[in-house]
This record gives C-alpha cells, sequence and structure tokens, in this order.
C-alpha cells in the first residue's frame, strides 16, 4: 500500500477520534432555526433563535421542558447532590431577622424562622412588646412565590401600604393595612411597576403604567409611566392622574413626599443614572410642578427638609458626591443651580455612598476601600461622631423621622452574620439588638482584601475569603463573583449558602471591577459604554492573580455573576475560556443588540449604549455575549434564568444557551436551568433558592473533579 495513502489514512482516524473526544457527554434537544436578518446601519446580522424571544408561544415552553429535561438528567447524576442540599438546608436554617422600623408607638420588623420560604412582617408596641403577626406573604401562595414589600407610612402612623409581586415578576399590587389593628382596607392598586408610597393627607402618590396586552405581560416594552395620587378607601378608578409625559413615553418616574407634606418631589429618569427632580409645594393649591433639578447628567437625591430649605446628596461637581442646601422659597428655575445651593458637606476622597437624616442629625454612610464607615454630622455640617461599627464590613440603615432620638442599623461582612445594632443620636452609645442564631464561627475563616493589576495598570480591589490553613497549591475550588456596572457596589456580606465552598477547601472571591460605584461616578463611567471592555479586563486580571498567586489554577476556577453580572461572565468565557473551568451567567443580558426592546430593558441605554447608533453599535458587538460565541472548547456553563423575569427576559438565556450548544467542542457540558414561577430574583421563595444554590455547587464541584467531604 501506498506509504502516502496509509499516512493519509492514520491522520483522519486521529483527527475522527479528536473530535469524537472532543464530543460533548450530553445530548442536547435540537434547537430549530429561523432565517432571520437584521440590518444594522448596513451590518447584516443574523438571528437565527428569534423564536425564542416568543416566551409565551407553545413551541417555546417545549423547548424550555426539553432544555430542563436535559439538564436535570444531568445534575440528577451527581452522587452528592442531594447531600449538598441537605448541608445548605442545615446551614440556612436559623433565625434571621431586619432591623425594625418604628410606626408611632410600634415596631415593624421582618423575621425568618429558619426554613420559610418568604419572611414574615412582625409588630409590636414598644421594644418590649409581644410580637405578632403582620403579614405574612408565605399565606399567600401554596409554592412561595408570593412576596411582599413594605412601600410607605403614612404621616401619622395609622396606615401601611405594601406591595405584592406575584413568581417573581416585577409586576406589584398594592394594598394598605391598618397599623394599630392589622385591618386590611379595600383598596387595591394594580399594573403598579417600579413604585413606592408617597404619603399626602388620606392618600399617596404612586407610579403605574397602563394595563399591558395579556400575551406582552412579561416581556413587553414598557413605555408611558404615571404618576397618580390614590385616596384611601376608594377605587382606583377614581384615582388622580398627578404627572405624565407623553412627549417621552420611555421616562419613567417615582415619587417623594417630605415628612412634613409640604412638598412633593418627582423623579424622572431616563435611565439608570442621572435624575431630573421635578416638585410642587403642596400647601400651595394652585403650585404647578416645575423643574428644580434640570437631568440627566447627574445624580439627586432629597434628603428631608427644614421649612422651605431641603438638603439633597448629588454628585454635581462632586463625583463622590457631597451634600447641599437650597432654599425653594428664593429658587429660582432659569437661573444655574448651583449658585443658588450651599454646599455643607463637601465632597471626600471617598465615596458617599447613603445619605440619612434621624432627629436633627444627617447620618452619611462613606465607602472607603469597600468598607463602612459611617459619621454623624449637623445640617450645619459639623462633624459630631464617627459610629463605631463592629469592624470591617457593610453597614446598611439609619432610617428615623425628625422625631426620633435613636436608628437602627445592620452590620454584617464575609464572616460575621448580619447582626442588627441600636444607636443613639444624643449620645453615639451603639449596643447590639439582634443578634444571629447561627452557628458559625468566624475565627475559623479568613478574609484578604487584595490590590491587582488590570489590563491598563489600573488597581482594583478584591476580596478573597477562605478556611484557616488552606494551602496556596493552586488546587482549590474557587468562585470568583462579579457584576461591573449600573455604579452597583459590591460590598462585603454574609451568606450561609458559601460555608458549602469553604468547608470544601473552596475560596470564594469578590472583585470590586470598574463599572461599579465603589469608587464613586468615576470609576462608574471608566466602565460604562464605550469603556465596557475595562469590565471584562477587571475582572480575566482577577482570575489571573487568583492564578498566579497559586490559590488556585485555570481547573479549579469558576465564575459567577447576575444580570449585568450574567453578562460579564458570558462576555468573559468568548474572550478566555482557557482561564476558567467553569461559569454560571445568572439572568444575564446575553443580546446587546435588542436587549432594549423588551420591558424596561431601554432604561440600560445609559449604561451601555444602543444598537440604534453606529458608534455603540460597533462596540455592543465587540463583546455581546450571543454575537461573539465561536466553535472552540468553553469551560463547562451553567445558565440560569427564570420564566417570569420580566426585568431581564429569559429570551436573553434561550437564545445564548442555543448559540453555545452548537458550538460547543469538547465533553464539559453547556446547560441551562429555567426556574419556573420565578423571576430575576428579589423575592425568590427560599426552597427555590436552595435548590438552585445545590445544583450551582454540585456542577460546580463535578466539573472540576473536587473532592468533596458529604
Amino acid at each position: 500500500m501506498n506509504i502516502k495513502l496509509i499516512g493519509s489514512i492514520l491522520f483522519f482516524l486521529l483527527i475522527n477520534h479528536y473530535i469524537k473526544s472532543q464530543t460533548s457527554l450530553v445530548k442536547y434537544p435540537v434547537t430549530k432555526k429561523v432565517k432571520q436578518e437584521d440590518n444594522y446601519h448596513g451590518t447584516i446580522i443574523q438571528d437565527p433563535y428569534r423564536w425564542l424571544e416568543n416566551d409565551s408561544a407553545a413551541d417555546v415552553k417545549s423547548w424550555v421542558e426539553s432544555e430542563n429535561k436535559t439538564t436535570f438528567d444531568y445534575l440528577n447524576k451527581i452522587a452528592y447532590r442531594s447531600k449538598i442540599h441537605d448541608r445548605l438546608s442545615e446551614l440556612i436554617n436559623y433565625e434571621r431577622y431586619a432591623e425594625p422600623t418604628k410606626v408611632g408607638e410600634y415596631y415593624l420588623y421582618a423575621k425568618n424562622d429558619g426554613l420559610q420560604n418568604q419572611p414574615v412582617y412582625f409588630i409590636q408596641k414598644g421594644l418590649e412588646g409581644t410580637p405578632s403577626v403582620f403579614i405574612d406573604a408565605n399565606k399567600l401562595s401554596k409554592d412561595g412565590t408570593s412576596a411582599i414589600t413594605l412601600l410607605g407610612f403614612s404621616n401619622d402612623d395609622k396606615y401601611c401600604a405594601y406591595g405584592i409581586n406575584k413568581s417573581g415578576s416585577d409586576w406589584q399590587t398594592i394594598h394598605v393595612k391598618e397599623v394599630a389593628t392589622g385591618k386590611e382596607l379595600k383598596d387595591e392598586l394594580k399594573w403598579v411597576k417600579f413604585s413606592g408610597a408617597s404619603w399626602y393627607k388620606d392618600g399617596f402618590f404612586y407610579s403605574r403604567y397602563q394595563e399591558p396586552e395579556k400575551a406582552t405581560v412579561l416581556s413587553g416594552k414598557n413605555e408611558h409611566h404615571q404618576i397618580w395620587y390614590h385616596q384611601l378607601n376608594t377605587s382606583q378608578n377614581s384615582d388622580k392622574l398627578i404627572y405624565e409625559d407623553k412627549d417621552h413615553p420611555l421616562r419613567y418616574f417615582g415619587t417623594q413626599t417630605t415628612e412634613d407634606e409640604r412638598y412633593l418631589f418627582v423623579y424622572v429618569l431616563e435611565g439608570t443614572y442621572g435624575t431630573q427632580i421635578i416638585f410642587k409645594d403642596l400647601t400651595k393649591p394652585n403650585d404647578k410642578l416645575k423643574i428644580l433639578f434640570k437631568g440627566f447628567n447627574y445624580n439627586y437625591s432629597i434628603i428631608e427638609n427644614y421649612g422651605s430649605s431641603i438638603f439633597v446628596s448629588t454628585n454635581n461637581g462632586a463625583p463622590n458626591n457631597q451634600i447641599i442646601t437650597l432654599d425653594l422659597d428664593l429658587f429660582v428655575p432659569d437661573k444655574p443651580l448651583m449658585t443658588q445651593a450651599r454646599v455643607i458637606i463637601p465632597e471626600k476622597k471617598f465615596l458617599l455612598e447613603t445619605a440619612t437624616s434621624t432627629g436633627d442629625r444627617l447620618l452619611l454612610n462613606y465607602l472607603q476601600d469597600v468598607n463602612s464607615h459611617v459619621y454623624q454630622y449637623t445640617f450645619e455640617g459639623g462633624l459630631e461622631d464617627e459610629i463605631k461599627l463592629p469592624g470591617i464590613g457593610t453597614a446598611t440603615g439609619f432610617a428615623g423621622t425628625k422625631k426620633d432620638r435613636e436608628v437602627f442599623f445592620t452590620f454584617t461582612s464575609f464572616t460575621y452574620p448580619a447582626t442588627i445594632f441600636r444607636y443613639h443620636i444624643d449620645n453615639h452609645r451603639v449596643i447590639l439588638f439582634k443578634k444571629s442564631s447561627i452557628k458559625f464561627n468566624p475565627d475559623d475563616y479568613t478574609t484578604e482584601q487584595v490590590f491587582y493589576s488590570s489590563k491598563d495598570g489600573t488597581k482594583v480591589p478584591m476580596f478573597i475569603i477562605y478556611k484557616k490553613g488552606l494551602k496556596k497549591n493552586g488546587m482549590n475550588p474557587t468562585l470568583l463573583y462579579g457584576y461591573g456596572g449600573f455604579n452597583v457596589n459590591m460590598n462585603p456580606t454574609f451568606s450561609a449558602s458559601r460555608i458549602v465552598l469553604l468547608e470544601n477547601g473552596g475560596i470564594f472571591a469578590v472583585a470590586n471591577i470598574r463599572g461599579g460605584g465603589e469608587y464613586g461616578e468615576t470609576w462608574h463611567k471608566a466602565g460604562m459604554q464605550l469603556k465596557k471592555q475595562n469590565v471584562f479586563d477587571d475582572f480575566i486580571a482577577a482570575g489571573q492573580y487568583l492564578v498566579n498567586e497559586k490559590f488556585t489554577s485555570p481547573d479549579f476556577l469558576a465564575i459567577q455573576g447576575g444580570s449585568n453580572g450574567g453578562l460579564l461572565v458570558a462576555a468573559v468565557i468568548n474572550q478566555r475560556p482557557d482561564l476558567f473551568k467553569v461559569a454560571f451567567p445568572s439572568v444575564g443580558v446575553m443580546d446587546m443588540l435588542r436587549y432594549h426592546k423588551f420591558t424596561i430593558g431601554w432604561g440600560w441605554v445609559v449604561e451601555y449604549g444602543s444598537s440604534d447608533s453606529l458608534a455603540n453599535l460597533k462596540n455592543l458587538l465587540s463583546y455581546s455575549p450571543l454575537h461573539n460565541i465561536s466553535t472552540r472548547v468553553y469551560p463547562a456553563t451553567l445558565v440560569t434564568t427564570a420564566d417570569h423575569d420580566d426585568r431581564v427576559v429569559p429570551a436573553h438565556s434561550f437564545k445564548y444557551i442555543a448559540t453555545l450548544q452548537a458550538h460547543q467542542l469538547g465533553p464539559l457540558p453547556v446547560l441551562i436551568r429555567v426556574d419556573i414561577n420565578a423571576g430575576h430574583g428579589a423575592g425568590k421563595p427560599l426552597s427555590k433558592t436552595i435548590d438552585e444554590l445545590t445544583d450551582i455547587y454540585s456542577f460546580m464541584f463535578y466539573n472540576m473533579k473536587a473532592p468533596v467531604k458529604y
């Protein structure tokens, strides 16, 4: 036989063997393709899975069932999966509280006994009173998929407005209860989204949309937000329209009334950054809404008023935020704002994260290298105290009224379970109020904060958490978490679920990458729109640091992120699939060319840019997860989403996984897990959360071939 022919046959056999060895061990459902071409400024883009955007269609539901079956058939084969579920349930089964809200002579607070799907709201008279159930969301549905949010209390302390969300949707129905008696009023306000309840006299202002078409309730574009006033004990049909903007259908609105009910402020937003505020004096019946702060270059937040003077937190002229005051009786709309305002507390080196007022004091929470520092100031700008926190970590809360002399706050860190404290305004004392009952010894674990170099040399902070005694041998299962967008900070917080990772020799790491707000608006802008690639570079550099320092290696490194963080994870495994073994993109924004066409997605244009612009199109195409998938070896990937997610619609994840499954080389699985009767994450039943965490850890350990002690 010809030697060349023999060589060709051997080469063919070797190639055929390689291809077979690289074929996934999972047989994925067949996903049909359709002919769909879109012309973006002369660039033709194929979208063969467009049909998956119709989440209410029978064929899409059938496809979801097939994908879920494939995923759960795979997960069911992991021997220790049920034991991880049992351990998670054991760890999470402890009493958890939220700090109380003082309403007249009563205190309201949320508590979870341990494994309740939803926290229960309790009420008691005074701090020593006997608690009784105020609202129990667990009784609203059999599967725990109804969640409750307290929206606001009337200024006379008589009423509480609260919202009910079902199956994880952002759509909310508002109800009202009497505080003292718990009596339910007949009020029911529907088609509410992104709203509070701003009380005025015997009713409140709220935000809503008109009723959508049934087929597009969870995916249709949300337009024409409106402000309404509802009077108690009346039908929603009798509500009074207060404000709308027909010329700008994509703007949305929020309301705020001052404690003395003198002013109404309407926050006008075109996206997730930049506010315009209009206002009226409610003591003047003929006063009309007029612009106070013009949009949309800066953020403004009204803290409180004293008479006609308002106090405002803003990044106008101060990327790290400052406190200004303004006299509304003397305000001239056409005169430059900052010539009329007076700076009370100037910008500091670190970010002013939140500002609240209690009594006659300002409580300012600064973020210094991603750690909370809280200070008490007078309204004249005088520093009186730095509130003593238990250590390095995150403090939240500090809400109160003008007549309160104490506030409650929660403190937590990666190894410090959430604990509630009381702070006295007058004597500056911090007193323990409620401590977690979890059986957890923080001395067994350690937290490092490191500063690593990104691609362009920028120093980026990262927290690394692990059990003491861990050896840096490159073989530790490591889960790296990130977000990187929308000015959102990744502050230190405790989660009992992470103990499963840590007690199995694992490492949890959080990278505070650009796009967040950890270092103010400058840090945010360095990771948005045309600078979005910095976010991915920062995250890749975080992974590389963990490998270089031998915390882990590419065979033991997983990455995780949700929403904008899901986009982050999916984009990064397109750019550096070799660096990671496992990936968890959750409820991610995957189609950067069409995200603004669904529900509230248009509000993210300020963060990402839109494909309607040629310059933005080129940038979006450079990293869009869906459009940068190629035939190659990807990490083992478990995409998670939910059928009632009307924030980032599941079509993003559907189209993404269909494309990824068609291009994956190698035996590592790329799967999707679609939660039923769940949404973007808020209000998710604890049982569903435990199930999902079980599958995430099982999938991670299994694909790393890491030892699990259960």
